[in-house]
């Protein structure tokens, strides 16, 4: 698929794989090993044809957790990693990351190591990572807008009202044990510099961070 072009960095190598780490959030999380699923669906393939490569070889979910979501504990662990599979000028060239406060500390472990920072990926766009983002360190986050949640929930409930079906487009994951619960799935968006300003136009807070 397409590929964001990188700027050449200290320790690239021409024609070799991209060096990534793997992060995850907190194992009593069910979300966690969802969100990690879902982007090792994307990342597995890569791995397996030799585009990217996880040095350290930490590949597994329980591997990658990061206990409590503690930013702590995501910047020992990158600290750990790049004292053990990056020595001298071996490049690290992307991490993924869960959410936006493990993002900012992976980014701090890796500044305090010396290295450039490599493309890291966040979630929930916290004003400190949109800042982070429009500073040029972290790559990106992602959006769920909770004002079109919030709007499509009432067009929900106005239809159960009126007895008419809900709008919904997803009828088989969510199983509580009892029933398939339907759901709505709204699309996230994924944030970076150049979509930033559009991304959160209807932000109070967020928009004028991207001025």
């Amino acid at each position: 698929g397409a590929r964001h072009a990188r700027p050449d960095r200290p320790g690239d190598r021409p024609d070799a794989s991209d060096n990534i780490e793997l992060f995850a959030g907190s194992p009593d999380d069910n979300n966690a090993k969802v969100f990690f699923d879902g982007a090792m669906d994307v990342l597995k393939p890569k791995i397996a044809d030799g585009t990217l490569k996880v040095v350290s070889g930490q590949t597994d979910f329980n591997q990658a957790v990061t206990q409590g979501w503690k930013a702590e504990n995501a910047q020992k662990r990158m600290d750990t990693l790049l004292a053990a599979s990056y020595p001298g000028d071996t490049a690290l060239d992307g991490v993924l990351s869960p959410n936006d406060t493990l993002a900012r500390a992976i980014i701090t472990s890796v500044k305090a190591a010396g290295k450039p920072i490599p493309v890291v990926t966040g979630q929930d766009s916290e004003v400190e990572s949109v800042k982070s983002i429009m500073a040029g360190e972290q790559y990106s986050t992602i959006n769920k807008d909770t004002r079109t949640l919030v709007a499509d929930t009432i067009k929900m409930v106005e239809a159960l009202q009126k007895g008419e079906k809900p709008n919904v487009n997803d009828e088989k994951s969510y199983n509580n044990g009892v029933k398939v619960v339907p759901a709505n799935l709204l699309a996230p968006v994924i944030v970076t510099k150049a979509n930033a300003a559009e991304a959160y136009a209807n932000d109070p807070t967020l928009s004028p961070l991207t001025k």
